[in-house]
């Protein structure tokens, strides 16, 4: 049987109620603090969980990859989404990369500013302007 929570709007005291479908179409439903007949439906976010193939495949999706090469922030954003999707902590040096991406900063400029970025094995691959 499903439960719903709900919030009154008379005393704003929060509760649950198990209905069934049918009953949740015609069902009155009070609150249990008050008595009141006002209470409102919270809705909470729903959130997917998604197997790592089907995460790291929407990351490949080509559409995603139109304008990269012309817009630095949509860059930083895609990489900070990688980032988070890989659940791993890729370090200050890649912090501080996307931080200058996101802000509008070219990579030719990032790595003007940092001539040293990836001296200490911090961000493996080639460099930033290829």
């Amino acid at each position: 049987m499903p439960t719903y929570e709900y919030r009154c709007n008379d005393c704003n005291h929060k509760f649950e109620k198990f209905l069934t479908y049918q009953e949740y179409e015609t069902a009155t439903v009070s609150c249990p603090a008050c008595g009141s007949s006002h209470p409102e439906r919270i809705i909470r976010p729903v959130r997917i969980a998604r197997a790592e193939k089907a995460r790291l495949e929407s990351l490949a999706d080509p559409s995603q990859l139109e304008g990269l090469d012309d817009d630095p922030q949509t860059l930083g954003r895609m990489m900070r989404q990688m980032s988070s999707e890989l659940g791993e902590d890729m370090g200050a040096e890649f912090d501080e990369v996307v931080d200058r991406l996101e802000k509008g900063q070219t990579p030719e400029e990032i790595e003007r500013d940092l001539p040293d970025l990836g001296a200490d094995g911090g961000i493996p691959g080639p460099e930033l302007g290829s």
